[in-house]
């Protein structure tokens, strides 16, 4: 896969052949409209309080989370945003406690988180629109719910777009990931990586160190071996981040290197995880994969779980292959 660095995201998808085949009509126009909308909630976003969008919605979610208005204005805009694609079978939202049929019968089913890290919104942190396209078993058949509950290998297209100092999306389908920065003054995604790789080896991590007491044994063990540095059995150094903002986590290790851990605790030990699968974990870890990287969930990987329901949580470590390899190794 080549492309011309700084040709724009239509011109992108027409030009493109992922594995040889030219990207459907029907995926491109889906594909557009999701990335047309994040141009739009970019300007939000970067307006803030000055057109009143700050601040929480005083509602909750399907999750119990408090909402920011962002986070429905978000939401509300993407549902906009796609309602028109005719290849669009039905969309599922963090947001929303049941999915929505658009066209009904279609090709193609959207799953997105709206707006990821939205407890940084009122302090100027980059949050971002995760999301997340998978193909319809049978695009004849009427929408139900149980057409959303496929692994993450059934992903014809995943990508999120990171809302930060510059507005920048990575995207996959299925051959390899690219990255797109927005002009800003002219609305244009102009692409400015054509082949994005995590480097094997890293010595950065990301994880938030104040759940360290209620981790499992095996991501204390690894963690403390990072924190040991050239003094443990690691014989490196580490640097630590953690934004809390899974968006621009992700963002810094397809960008440079390193690992990103949301692990299962015993705080709530009947929850698989933090992480929503659908929304959150697959399309990340296809992202993650496809530039080389790896993505756990302790002992099985992400992509190959077979969700049970739309707002599945699950325990999410990804990034450097060599790292995620020796998580996985102490998980087992």
């Amino acid at each position: 896969m080549s492309s011309s660095i700084n040709i724009n995201f239509e011109q992108y998808l027409v030009s493109t052949k992922p594995k040889g085949a030219a990207i459907p009509v029907g995926l491109q126009d889906l594909l557009l409209a999701v990335v047309n909308t994040c141009s739009t909630l970019s300007h939000e976003v970067a307006q803030g309080a000055l057109i009143g969008l700050l601040g929480s919605a005083g509602s909750g979610n399907v999750q119990g989370e408090v909402q920011q208005k962002l986070d429905i204005i978000a939401n509300d805009q993407l549902i906009d945003g796609v309602k028109g694609c005719k290849s669009l079978a039905g969309l599922a939202s963090e947001e929303m406690e049941l999915p929505i049929a658009v066209q009904g019968t279609g090709d193609y089913l959207l799953l997105f988180d709206p707006l990821d890290g939205s407890s940084n919104i009122d302090v100027n942190v980059s949050i971002g629109t995760i999301f997340s396209i998978l193909k319809k078993q049978d695009p004849s058949a009427r929408m139900q719910t149980s057409d959303f509950l496929l692994s993450g290998r059934h992903q014809v297209a995943a990508g999120y777009v990171v809302y930060g100092p510059q507005t920048t999306m990575a995207l996959t389908l299925g051959d390899g990931v690219v990255m797109f920065t927005l002009n800003k003054e002219t609305g244009e995604f102009l692409l400015i990586k054509d082949a994005v790789t995590i480097s094997p080896s890293t010595k950065e991590f990301a994880i938030n160190m104040s759940n360290m007491r209620h981790w499992a044994d095996p991501v204390r063990r690894y963690v403390e071996e990072c924190l040991a540095g050239t003094n443990g059995v690691r014989d490196k150094d580490f640097n630590m981040r953690w934004i809390a903002s899974m968006v621009a986590d992700v963002h810094r290790v397809l960008s440079r290197g390193g690992v990103f851990m949301y692990p299962w605790d015993k705080r709530d030990p009947k929850k698989a995880g933090k992480l929503r699968l659908m929304y959150e974990a697959n399309p990340m870890s296809f992202l993650v994969e496809q530039a080389g990287g790896a993505s756990i969930n302790g002992t099985q990987t992400i992509m190959d779980l077979k969700p049970t329901g739309l707002h599945e949580r699950v325990s999410v470590m990804l990034g450097s292959k060599e790292e995620i390899d020796r998580l996985k190794q102490y998980h087992s």
